[in-house]
């Protein structure tokens, strides 16, 4: 079995973790068999056969969207940790870091905490305004358009649901914090005038080696907002 414990990206959906992934995985990181839908870079089978159904036996959201768990009260599954590594292995995993990239698994942290103990969790941030708009505008983030959804949690509009979400969501990461989870908080916007201090250190902090090649990919990914900006 594998001994390292992952990089575990998470954050709140539409915040630019997949770019974070998409960076580390060419930096070196394993991640295992990727369809790369939507430049997600999330394991396919880690997310199909674990996290998901985790997710719909618990009775919430598969999505992570609406209604969200409960922290205080998850069950922890035994051989959380055996199953996500015969994945990698199984997927050709030989050693070296390696990743699991999920905005859902920061909803359900307490099982990747006990499972990896020893992870470097990397939280990726975003501005609230941002990520509601990119809410609003992406057809499977439909959670708060539902107007039961909103009555649910006393508010009245779609872009209040989403806030909603967004503070829920950093209360959880509140939690790991205070836990003493290993966590590292990027900003990837801040790609989108230039600055890359911030990931180079995060790169360094997780093990990886830069690799030039990210400047490409990345301005490729963050074109539509350099544009936005008159970049």
């Amino acid at each position: 079995m594998i001994e390292q414990d992952p990089i575990l990206v998470t954050g709140a959906a539409r915040s630019g973790s997949g770019i974070a992934a998409g960076a580390f995985v060419k930096c070196g990181a394993f991640g295992g068999i990727m369809t790369n839908k939507r430049g997600l870079y999330e394991n396919d089978k880690v997310r199909d056969l674990l996290v998901k159904p985790y997710l719909q036996d618990a009775g919430v959201d598969p999505l992570g969207q609406f209604p969200l768990p409960d922290t205080t009260s998850m069950l922890i599954p035994r051989h959380w940790r055996s199953q996500v590594q015969e994945i990698m292995e199984e997927e050709g995993y030989t050693g070296g870091p390696w990743m699991y990239k999920d905005s859902r698994i920061g909803l359900m942290w307490p099982i990747w905490h006990y499972a990896f103990p020893n992870a470097k969790w990397i939280l990726v941030r975003r501005r609230t305004g941002d990520i509601v708009d990119s809410c609003k505008k992406t057809a499977y983030m439909a959670a708060y358009k539902n107007q039961a959804n909103l009555a649910t949690i006393n508010v009245t509009t779609e872009d209040e649901g989403w806030k909603w979400w967004i503070h829920e969501q950093e209360k959880r990461w509140v939690e790991m914090m205070n836990e003493g989870v290993n966590v590292k908080v990027i900003w990837p916007e801040r790609m989108v005038d230039g600055d890359y201090r911030q990931f180079h250190e995060t790169l360094e902090w997780a093990g990886l080696k830069w690799n030039p090649n990210i400047y490409n990919f990345v301005d490729t990914l963050l074109w539509t907002s350099r544009k936005k900006k008159g970049g």
